[in-house]
């Protein structure tokens, strides 16, 4: 299995509950290669700071493990520490249609409101290699994200029907609640850790204090209503219930149950509490990784080897294939 998240901005709730717990419940099933993709935070430049950059990259590692990323049991390690993914995306590059990149909607959102530079047109590529590098069977995605692995899944079997059998085709491993975590002040676009920086009440940080946490959920947008109405749902409401729904482990039934009748402010408050204690949790075990910078760096280190041995031994395979070796 192999995922990873974007050194773009702070890691918040929408993170923890549609990716990172659900790497850490399925630690035991599989072989784990858990990236910190910080080439991928490079595709546009105009928001790149290099001293924030080096920051959120150390930030997210410790927060990786904070979540319950296990070293012992995934190798978690930083994208740009093994060059085995840069190389094999300029192949995977190099027999991508054109057609294809122009169908991206992530691309096509993004250079809608940035000067697109070719990382971005080609982010795809990188992405393929970062998941075909690893022959790995899962991908634990978002719902938005499916779009990502079908690309994957074409360009490795244009490889493959070229050169060759050397790729695995990738299946998307998508939670069945909380894979896609809305903003809370605009339950119609996805959490984003870049819009967490830039727009108070978007998104639950994870590295909030508990004041600003219960805020942020208490001046949540629902609707007009007053009443919880398990019939009439609004999708800012679907989303506070979601997300209770996956912070405590409760079936949508239960919750439902508990909530139908109640008013809004009752959800929110015990989201808030249960929020504020998990996030709490988080940060406690990340405020001890970041006073141990040895721990740290064994970690990446370690990580970045397991990954390397596996990714240059596909690599290999796939210059072989093409006559590069």
């Amino acid at each position: 299995m192999l995922s990873g998240i974007a050194t773009t901005g702070t890691l918040h709730i929408g993170n923890y509950v549609g990716a990172l717990s659900m790497w850490a419940d399925e630690q035991d099933r599989y072989d784990n290669y858990f990236m910190i993709a910080d080439l991928h935070a490079l595709t546009i430049p105009e928001n790149v700071q290099p001293d924030a950059l080096r920051s959120r990259i150390r930030e997210a590692l410790a927060l990786y493990v904070a979540c319950g990323l296990d070293p012992s049991r995934s190798a978690i390690f930083r994208q740009s520490e093994v060059s085995a993914h840069a190389t094999l995306a300029w192949i995977l590059g190099c027999l991508t249609p054109v057609g294809w990149l122009e169908r991206m909607t992530q691309y096509k959102s993004k250079s809608s409101t940035v000067t697109a530079s070719a990382g971005l047109f080609t982010y795809p590529a990188l992405q393929a290699a970062d998941i075909l590098l690893y022959q790995a069977d899962f991908v634990p995605v978002g719902d938005d994200q499916r779009q990502h692995i079908e690309i994957t899944r074409d360009i490795a079997q244009r490889f493959n029907h070229l050169f060759g059998e050397v790729f695995t085709l990738p299946e998307s491993l998508i939670r069945k609640s909380g894979a896609r975590i809305m903003g809370l002040d605009d339950p119609s676009i996805k959490m984003s850790k870049s819009l967490a920086g830039t727009r108070d009440g978007h998104a639950i940080g994870l590295l909030d204090p508990p004041d600003k946490i219960r805020r942020t959920v208490m001046r949540a947008v629902t609707d007009s209503g007053s009443k919880i109405n398990p019939e009439q749902l609004s999708p800012g409401l679907n989303n506070l219930l979601v997300l209770f729904e996956t912070l405590t482990g409760l079936s949508r039934e239960v919750v439902l149950t508990k909530f139908a009748g109640q008013g809004y402010g009752v959800l929110k408050r015990e989201l808030a509490d249960v929020a504020i204690e998990k996030v709490g949790t988080v940060q406690a075990r990340y405020r001890e990784l970041r006073e141990d910078d040895a721990t740290l760096d064994a970690i990446s280190a370690e990580g970045a080897n397991k990954a390397k041995s596996v990714a240059n031994a596909t690599l290999q395979a796939a210059m072989c294939a093409t006559g590069l070796r």
